[in-house]
């Protein structure tokens, strides 16, 4: 379990990674926690800035992580964070913002690029991710120090203005992507030191001096202690992606058999290198929904990895309406059966796998991709079909009026 450091515990200035601090239990403004660790940062806002003019003693960026235009992310297994900017308003030029968060980041990525002195006056970047407990609705969560950029992205890439729309109204934002270090605990006495204006000093973390005098970059990464999820973890657990999920089942739910092209374009979402060949006809199938490839190496010269996928539209879990219908070993065992040599298998449900075929799975090292009803929720809202309205636009748009029912 992370450790939890109360609102009143402030024996300890250090900011330990995935470390909760607790906020006053009063919820007020003056009880916001993140200011009392980084004196100078403020209370407000998602990009705060220490410091006046070009010389930034450090930013802090405060993620929601549930923004529906725009949801920054975390990828514990490769240390990438992807943020984006504070311009989420029609009507705004991207750089014109009140806090100045996007002019920020524009000079921070031109400093990581610049031909002479790079890096040079780039300040650090203290993550933090909302996380209220019991004792402290306004708690947060450390979850690392990040610099600009990641390993093998170009200057046309880590930083990307990018156009989204609210209400019928479009705006552009910032897409950036940083690195978290490997720097499991920031100690005090460097925050004292960034605080009077020195980032090189010899309290600096080894992962910093790195980055900042060479562009290495030594990111913190995390492998995962398991890879069988649970039944919750692929349920949805919000109202807006039961909203989502519910509306995919009722279109489908009549005709199961539509169900493979979207299964299909579900996945594709996940990946452009995805390239989806054909919807194999429900009569010649052979245990094979669709059929397809997954690019490797050079665009220009690629490997492909040929795929088959298997859809299933299966009833969904509804609280207070029965269990789901869940996708068994005999569901699994069939789309293993159509695998060949130096191929890979993938499975998309409106449902859950259960316990038993995850576990046989992954024991066995079937190269078997899962995306279950949960999976499919957040994709659709990753993509910007954030909302039930979207999503059924998009289904009798694109795939037709199949006439179910929902539930």
């Amino acid at each position: 379990m992370s450790r939890v450091v109360p609102y009143g515990d402030l024996s300890s200035c250090t900011l330990i990674v995935d470390g909760i601090y607790e906020s006053a239990l009063d919820c007020q403004l003056s009880g916001e926690r993140i200011n009392k660790l980084l004196p100078g940062s403020g209370n407000m806002g998602e990009g705060r800035i220490a410091g006046r003019g070009q010389d930034r003693n450090w930013v802090v960026l405060y993620t929601k992580e549930h923004d529906l235009d725009c949801p920054d992310t975390l990828d514990p297994s490769t240390g990438l964070f992807t943020y984006y900017g504070d311009n989420k308003r029609p009507g705004r030029e991207l750089h014109d913002t009140q806090m100045g968060g996007n002019a920020l980041l524009r000079h921070a990525f031109d400093r990581v690029h610049a031909d002479q002195h790079p890096r040079v006056g780039v300040p650090p970047f203290f993550v933090f991710r909302k996380h209220p407990t019991e004792h402290g609705a306004r708690s947060v969560q450390f979850r690392g120090l990040a610099v600009p950029g990641f390993p093998g992205l170009s200057a046309t890439e880590d930083l990307l203005g990018i156009w989204k729309s609210a209400e019928g109204q479009r705006f552009q934002n910032y897409r950036a992507h940083f690195t978290i270090l490997d720097v499991p605990v920031v100690e005090g006495l460097w925050l004292d030191d960034l605080a009077a204006g020195g980032s090189m000093t010899e309290h600096a973390p080894h992962a910093w001096r790195e980055w900042l005098t060479k562009g290495h970059y030594l990111p913190l990464t995390a492998e995962p202690t398991t890879t069988i999820r649970s039944v919750a973890q692929q349920t949805v657990d919000s109202k807006l992606e039961a909203d989502i999920l519910a509306a995919v089942w009722g279109h489908f739910n009549a005709t199961p058999h539509a169900f493979e092209a979207f299964a299909a374009r579900i996945y594709q979402m996940t990946d452009t290198r995805v390239v989806v060949d054909e919807i194999t006809r429900g009569v010649v199938d052979g245990g094979r929904d669709a059929v397809g490839r997954y690019s490797l190496g050079l665009m220009s010269d690629p490997v492909h990895a040929e795929f088959s996928l298997e859809a299933k539209c299966y009833r969904l879990s509804v609280v207070g309406e029965g269990s789901p219908v869940t996708v068994g070993v005999k569901d699994v065992a069939r789309l293993i059966s159509r695998i060949r040599h130096r191929q890979f298998g993938v499975l998309v449900t409106t449902s859950v796998v259960s316990k038993q075929a995850y576990e046989e799975v992954r024991e066995d090292r079937h190269p078997i991709i899962f995306i279950s009803g949960r999976d499919i929720a957040e994709i659709l809202i990753k993509k910007g079909y954030n909302s039930r309205s979207r999503v059924e636009s998009l289904l009798n748009n694109e795939f037709g009026n199949s006439g179910g029912k929902d539930g």
